[in-house]
């Protein structure tokens, strides 16, 4: 298995917000899209509730086996960053399973650095959701 760039990670308080769901609700995954209701915020969902499309993009797995997904829409955006994914307090969507706790998940980004553009040139494209089969 090859090691990928780093496109995306947790803040030490999201990976324990994460744990704790993860406790309660099983394997979760993450998708990020730029609908109505989540705005740009990550949305959390129970792993096989939410299925994503022909054109969503695995960034990759955090804290371990939880993938965060994107739509393709909102990869054209923020292909040049780097993500991470913060807690922080107030409601966010009641669609997202941290959203009884009274927390958000919240994107921080910055740019890749010239050094992760160039490795990421040299890697295979990102899977999407076409070269997944089933629910994320």
């Amino acid at each position: 298995m090859t090691v990928r760039t780093g496109r995306v990670e947790l803040t030490p308080a999201a990976e324990e917000l994460l744990r704790r769901l993860t406790a309660a609700h099983g394997p979760v995954m993450f998708h990020q899209s730029g609908g109505c209701c989540d705005g740009s915020a990550p949305m959390c969902y129970p792993r096989g509730e939410f299925r994503v499309g022909a054109s969503d993009v695995l960034l990759g797995h955090v804290a371990g086996d939880t993938p965060f997904w994107m739509s393709a829409d909102q990869f054209r955006h923020w292909s040049h960053t780097h993500l991470t994914v913060d807690v922080v307090p107030g409601r966010g969507s009641g669609f997202s399973l941290e959203a009884p706790e009274g927390v958000r998940f919240l994107l921080r980004s910055r740019l890749l650095t010239d050094e992760e553009l160039h490795r990421l040139g040299s890697e295979p494209p990102l899977r999407d959701g076409a070269d997944h089969t089933g629910t994320a």
